[in-house]
């Protein structure tokens, strides 16, 4: 079923774009989907923006047994439009949603389209608890679909309780925008605002925002300026030169920024640009850096003059004369957001006065137990006042954090002396007027689990605002910065007015996050004026190096059609290469040297340039082309012609060059008489073959260049052997082996060469390389590691530096072994084991490393379940040089027959749980885990007998069978919990029941009543014509409840989540049905009471999102 209805056409712009990867993370990805035929041809996009909503409801989705899953297209500004979900994750353990391009396999060559848009997973019980995520994209051929590979956990898609399956109905929501391409790709915003933007690295649009609000504070840029740095310093090594040349560039650039040298500072990988992380958090840990950084310097003490302000927490007797204060610093403020309507009413809610009394009296000293009242007041506020609005909260009801899209006002104008200075403390200085007007606010666009930040600055109080969007900066008015940031609920215009519809609400999910104010009185200061005499000399010179560097480089390239580079390679380049920095081949042509030349010279002209340059006189200069061989080796082809040498440049290349190449890579022959100066090269005749040799030492292993001589083709190679042991330096009778260097690319290929055949029976010719080594004795064999140059090749070819890290500490090397790809799996782990000081093997268990996240991947290695190393270290077309490793209590093939279960066991007396680790072979029961057990747990008798549940959500979903095989048992979600079996189950009369009883809450919202089920469920035992009363007093002291507690609990019969409230006199017995049948955790006694239990995070939830874990900055 699909509906169509028009969205607000004031939805936000551009959303960040995420370079592909096979990184799993917040950010929007391509997915890789064969698209379907379309009939339609592609249309050009409307002037304006065009703007729908699509909803999709999926049926029987838990049903689903296909892979992917397209909707019915839509059409939006002309174009069809479908979503694609993969229901069981696309090779993640998450819901994988994409827009895609309906009709792509239909439209014309080279089509492109730009949409802005946003996915949402609707929540049936709960509206605001829908995930929503937004992004943009430029869709083409290559890339015809966009979207979340992680849009989120099937865990949670798939909980009933959770309501976001409803009858097994899931409802998908897509918002689209489609804007013409020029909107986005040709905007400048240095010509339309006067500012310019940052470059997003992935998922870097929070520090951006960031970033820019802390620019736009002219005191902390200027106090930034002059941080002591020196010219020797590397922005990517010194935070505060790194900021000192983004802050330049901001100020100066006419282009956006990247912030790559930042992060660098900050001790960041690629994979931590990936990471969402808060934006609250790392304004504390950068702040923190620079105010460790600024000590002893001539701005020591400015983000404290900035940002600081103080307030006291108090406790005052009512009765007695006692007071307790404590004062403390703050950098930013949390305020509140729910259940406050605007920032006025959060400060009302962080003074608030609690009263002490009762059973929470104060112990004042001296005075004993008082009743007391306890609070905050301001002592002063700083300059500049960071408010950070707690949007995202943790929800210990539904046991997971959620986000507050509830309305929050906030003013232009903040005054905090308002009514006598409700805020303040009698110590304040009553002098300081805390006016405060809005100069920053930075808003969040999405759900929990990820989203996109940008900012809306007035970066000189007036009335004009900024949108600060990564790379785009636009105008906006105040309206858009302050009122629509607010939050809360918007409503969509109604599609047919005449008739009486209720009109959809939908939540606003872009919504203001944290707010900056500086004060009316502190203005002039804050908002000083900077410029480039601010800046040390060094960072100005530096950074105009690097605009000229950038500015010739643009030049080069503007120009690059009307030159060619030449690059030209020598004996002496192959001698210092040859050994050290290439093994196979002749040249490394990226380490020669080269020349610019304009297309239309001489080559002879060239040659001039050549004689000045190496100190070759022209005429004994002979340049040969290169040729790139069938079996993928580059060899020197042909010596140039005297007809191809009077052309010009641009026409040389053309010739030597059958794809269009700028670059024009020649060999110069150099000949030498016998008084070692230059003379001009002998002519080649169709029988000289010139050869290239390499000689290689066993002894040492090394190989080295060894210099080239001209053969004639019916000569053989024993006329050269005399020459070739001179070349060596060998006496003149050393007996040598020829090996002819053909190929190494796949593999390896390197064959001796018979030298009693000619060398064109060899089948040798020009450019050709010859290997040769001394002829060694079968002794000698035995005892080098690599006694031919074949088996040397090999090694080279194959050889490797793996990083070994612990499991245990992932960023860092603990060894490194160099080992060959070709390495057996066997081979790895004795090798690993022998720098261990292990004596078996076996018990090394190795995890390969993912090259997108820099992490470990999830999958360990099976024994044996690879063939060589070169197989552990390749991901994807990547390949990597890192292995993780543990050393197991146990052999890695034993471990692998094994399962491995972690049971929580509940001791029927006392009041605890121990978990326990199971390992037993794959085709164990139950039954054998429950006889595991019982040799650990203790019993509260000794013929006790024990039970294992599977307990998910407080609720319990099954009682194992003691015949069921423990394979395919998952207790990554749901626990596991075993319990000894009350003697009252035993004996089970004919009309007794087994039901189950659960704690719970009631939540209203949106008027709809949801049930919270929490803490540990049970089962009980109802007998026949047993009252409620009766079983309320077994109940009890069961759970050891205390009476006046108890008293307030309420007892309901629940079935599929509605409660039936109970009376004392109720019989339990006729609510129940006779039989256990599945689905019986959906009818069951509710105990409601308030859940007063310590919070625990459920295990499912101990990961963090991606953007949750704590930002660090390692410099």
């Amino acid at each position: 079923m699909t509906i169509m209805t028009p969205a607000p056409t004031d939805q936000e712009e551009e959303e960040m774009l995420v370079p592909r990867s096979d990184l799993v993370f917040e950010g929007p990805q391509p997915m890789e989907a064969q698209a379907e035929t379309g009939n339609d041809v592609e249309k050009q996009p409307p002037e304006d923006p065009q703007t729908s909503r699509f909803t999709w409801k999926i049926e029987n989705f838990s049903r689903l047994n296909v892979k992917k899953l397209y909707s019915d297209p839509f059409v939006v500004g002309g174009y069809k439009w479908r979503i694609l979900i993969f229901p069981k994750g696309n090779n993640v353990d998450y819901l994988s949603m994409y827009l895609d391009v309906a009709d792509s396999a239909n439209l014309p060559y080279g089509w492109s389209r730009y949409a802005q848009f946003n996915l949402s997973i609707v929540n049936q019980i709960h509206n605001k608890y829908s995930i929503r995520k937004e992004t943009q994209h430029q869709f083409n051929a290559r890339e015809s679909d966009w979207g979340f590979t992680s849009f989120m956990p099937l865990g949670e898609l798939y909980d009933p309780n959770k309501g976001y399956l409803v009858d097994d109905t899931c409802v998908v929501d897509a918002e689209v925008t489609v804007r013409k391409i020029v909107d986005y790709w040709s905007y400048d915003s240095k010509k339309e605002t006067g500012f310019v933007g940052l470059k997003n690295q992935g998922a870097t649009c929070y520090m951006n925002s960031l970033l820019q609000t802390l620019y736009h504070i002219p005191y902390f840029r200027k106090a930034v300026y002059h941080m002591p740095t020196t010219e020797n310093d590397m922005p990517s090594a010194s935070i505060p030169l790194a900021l000192q040349s983004l802050f330049y560039k901001l100020q100066y650039s006419d282009n956006s920024i990247a912030t790559k040298e930042l992060t660098k500072s900050f001790g960041w990988d690629t994979y931590d640009s990936f990471l969402q992380h808060d934006v609250q958090e790392l304004n504390r840990v950068l702040c923190e850096k620079l105010e460790e950084k600024m000590k002893g310097t001539v701005v020591e003490g400015t983000i404290q003059q900035l940002f600081e302000g103080h307030h006291m927490n108090y406790i005052e007797c009512i009765s007695v004369d006692y007071k307790s204060t404590r004062k403390e610093s703050f950098y930013d403020l949390q305020l509140d957001v729910k259940g406050c309507a605007d920032v006025y009413a959060s400060f009302d809610k962080y003074v608030e006065v609690e009263r002490l009394e009762g059973d929470n009296k104060y112990h004042a000293e001296q005075y004993g137990l008082q009743d007391a009242k306890k609070g905050v007041l301001f002592m002063d506020f700083p300059p500049v006042l960071q408010l950070q609005l707690k949007r995202f909260e943790y929800d210990f009801s539904r046991d997971t954090m959620v986000k507050i899209n509830d309305r929050y006002e906030f003013p232009l104008q903040l005054d905090l002396d308002r009514e006598n200075g409700k805020y303040l403390s009698p110590e304040a200085d009553g002098s300081v007027r805390n006016l405060y007007t809005l100069h920053s606010v930075l808003v969040h666009s999405g759900g929990v689990h990820g989203g996109h930040y940008y900012a809306f600055i007035r970066p000189t109080l007036s009335d004009q605002w900024y949108k600060f969007d990564d790379e785009r900066v636009t105008k906006e008015d105040v309206k858009r910065a302050l009122e629509e940031q607010y939050g809360g609920e918007e409503e969509l215009p109604q599609t047919n007015p005449g008739f009486n519809n209720t009109p959809f609400k939908f939540t606003k999910y872009s919504n203001a996050y944290m707010l900056v104010y500086i004060r009316e009185s502190d203005k002039e200061k804050i908002m000083c004026n900077v410029d480039e005499k601010d800046i040390a000399e060094h960072v100005r010179a530096r950074l105009k190096r690097e605009q000229e560097e950038k500015e010739q480089k643009k030049k080069e390239k503007a120009e690059a059609h009307l030159y060619t580079i030449i690059k030209v390679s020598r004996d002496e380049d192959l001698r210092q290469q040859i050994g050290k920095d290439i093994y196979f081949d002749l040249v490394d042509y990226d380490k020669v040297r080269s020349f610019r030349i304009q297309k239309q010279t001489l080559f002879s002209i060239f040659k001039e340039e050549v004689a000045k340059e190496f100190g070759v006189p022209v005429q004994s200069q002979r340049f040969w082309l290169w040729a790139k061989r069938q079996n993928h080796t580059y060899r020197p082809n042909r010596p140039l012609t005297h007809l191809e040498e009077a052309q010009t440049v641009g026409q040389l290349r053309e010739v030597s060059n059958k794809v269009q190449n700028a670059e024009l890579k020649l060999f110069l022959e150099v000949e030498l008489g016998l008084d070692l100066r230059h003379i001009t090269p002998p002519d080649k005749t169709k029988d000289d073959i010139m050869l290239f040799f390499k000689i290689y030492d066993p002894e040492k292993e090394e190989l080295r260049y060894a210099g080239r001589l001209f053969v004639k083709g019916t000569s053989n190679p024993t006329e050269i052997l005399n020459k070739l042991n001179e070349m060596a330096g060998y006496a003149p009778d050393q007996e040598i082996e020829l090996y002819e260097e053909i190929k190494f690319e796949p593999i390896v290929l390197c064959e001796p060469i018979d030298k009693k055949f000619a060398f064109r029976t060899n089948q040798l010719e020009d450019g050709d390389i010859v290997c040769y080594q001394k002829s060694l004795s079968s002794e000698s064999l035995q005892k080098l590691r690599y006694p031919d140059v074949p088996s040397f090749l090999e090694y080279v070819q194959n050889r490797q530096v793996v990083h070994f890290r612990s499991l245990e500490k992932l960023k860092e090397d603990d060894f490194c072994l160099e080992l060959s790809k070709i390495n057996t799996y066997d081979e790895v782990v004795e090798r690993v084991a022998q720098r261990l000081g292990l004596d078996d093997p076996s018990k090394i268990r190795l995890t390969p490393h993912n090259c997108y996240s820099q992490q470990p991947k999830p999958q360990p290695i099976k024994y044996r379940g690879v063939d060589t190393l070169g197989d552990m270290l390749v991901h994807y077309n990547q390949t990597s040089d890192i292995l993780y490793y543990e050393v197991l209590d146990i052999p890695l093939p034993e471990l692998q027959g094994l399962k491995t279960l972690k049971v929580a066991f509940h001791h029927a007396i006392k009041d605890e749980v121990v978990t326990y680790t199971i390992r037993l072979p794959k085709q164990s029961t139950v039954g054998d885990v429950i006889n595991d057990l019982k040799t650990k747990v203790e019993f509260s008798k000794p013929d006790a007998e024990l039970r294992l549940l599977e307990v998910f959500y407080h609720k319990i979903y099954k009682i194992f069978p003691t015949s069921e095989k423990i394979e395919n048992i998952n207790d990554q979600y749901w626990t596991l919990r075993a319990e000894e079996i009350p003697e009252e189950e035993k004996n089970l009369g004919p009309n007794d029941r087994l039901i189950h009883v659960y704690h719970f809450t009631k939540e209203t919202a949106q008027n709809q009543m949801q049930i919270q089920n929490f803490g540990e469920p049970f089962l009980l035992v109802i007998y026949e014509g047993e009252t409620l009363a009766q079983v309320k007093v077994r109940i009890q002291k069961k759970l050891q409840v205390p009476d006046e507690e108890f008293a307030k609990w309420k007892f309901a019969f629940l079935s599929l989540g509605r409660p039936e409230y109970l009376e004392d006199s109720d019989i339990l017995s006729n609510r129940f049905q006779r039989k256990d049948v599945y689905g019986a955790w959906e009818q069951y006694l509710g105990l409601e009471h308030p859940d007063n239990a310590p919070k625990r995070i459920h295990a499912a939830y101990q990961n963090r999102p991606t953007y949750e874990k704590p930002v660090k900055i390692y410099n």
